[in-house]
């Protein structure tokens, strides 16, 4: 049979619509921009800000191993644990003002020599040449490694007898006429630095060659025009056009290094010689290894008040340097 379908019929047949349904609230625009951040705010609480609640509370009681298991039965100390930790009168004190004195030229040495290696091999890549790519990645080989690796390595490198570094310093380029032991004593403080500085580099080093890549060649050609050499072209246009990465990473760099606690507990263990005792690895011995958690607490909190002050007066110092600059 043969459906005959007339003009009429086809005029009163419209095509069925999609039904509408109604947006659920999550997809409501002033909702759904708190959802995106939720999780990322979720494992910040967790991860960062409910530890950091709990040393600071942690800070003002005498806690122990025998008292850590239930906080109630700990006496309050108040500020006491604040008092020990600043009297340099006392063993306490004064340990943490010495580690504290290891620890800043440790920073300081770190970020001149991290800053320098990492802009001069920039500058030397971004400009094109043949093997550029490999040589990048090399460069970010210490940066890919895990640093426990990497600390490991340099460690049985500075090894007096059998380590690559006495070897090389003696035996090939006869700087020395026996090889120095690197892991105690005042050494280890210099192989505490180099060991951080190859470890560190790489991440200032991606930083600064973006920065480097994304100036201007006009730059550099109106300066070559006007018969700048290298070095005048490196001062009046390359530090200036990346100032504000450098700022940046200086910050980043400068309270990592401070805080640094794998370079010396890798390369040393907890009983770090003196000349390097960092102040993490300090806070550690005293919370860990003498059971005095409401010590060591009060001892972090202390040095997230140095470091956040720090920061404060960077970042205000820099900024009105920036702005008078832009003036």
């Amino acid at each position: 049979m043969v459906n005959l379908v007339t003009d009429d019929d086809r005029r009163t047949r419209r095509p069925s619509r999609p039904r509408r349904t109604k947006p659920g609230w999550w997809q409501n625009p002033k909702v759904m921009p708190f959802l995106l951040v939720a999780p990322a705010i979720f494992f910040e609480l967790l991860i960062h800000i409910i530890p950091m609640i709990a040393g600071v509370v942690m800070a003002f009681y005498h806690l122990t191993i025998y008292t850590i298991r239930n906080w109630s039965s700990a006496p309050f100390a108040g500020l006491g644990n604040f008092r020990i930790s600043v009297d340099t009168s006392g063993p306490i004190g004064r340990g943490l003002l010495d580690s504290f004195l290891v620890t800043v030229p440790y920073t300081l040495l770190v970020l001149l020599f991290s800053w320098v290696i990492a802009i001069a091999a920039a500058v030397f890549l971004s400009v094109e040449f043949k093997g550029r790519s490999l040589l990048r990645s090399l460069f970010l080989l210490p940066y890919a490694l895990p640093a426990f690796v990497g600390i490991m390595t340099w460690t049985f490198m500075f090894q007096k007898d059998s380590g690559v570094v006495n070897h090389l310093l003696v035996n090939d380029l006869h700087v020395l006429h026996s090889g120095p032991f690197w892991l105690i004593g005042g050494n280890a403080f210099w192989a505490m630095v180099v060991t951080a500085v190859w470890k560190t580099w790489p991440f200032a080093f991606i930083m600064l060659l973006a920065a480097v890549q994304a100036v201007p060649d006009d730059l550099y050609e109106a300066a070559v025009m006007d018969g700048a050499g290298m070095i005048r072209q490196f001062r009046s246009i390359t530090l200036p056009q990346i100032r504000q990465t450098n700022l940046i990473i200086l910050l980043i760099l400068g309270i990592g290094t401070f805080n640094d606690f794998n370079t010396p507990f890798v390369m040393f263990g907890s009983a770090a010689p003196k000349s390097a005792e960092t102040i993490s690895m300090y806070i550690y011995n005293n919370a860990f290894g003498s059971w005095s958690f409401g010590l060591g607490s009060a001892m972090s909190v202390l040095l997230l008040l140095f470091l956040a002050i720090v920061s404060f007066v960077y970042l205000r110092v820099t900024r009105t340097g920036t702005e008078a600059v832009d003036a």
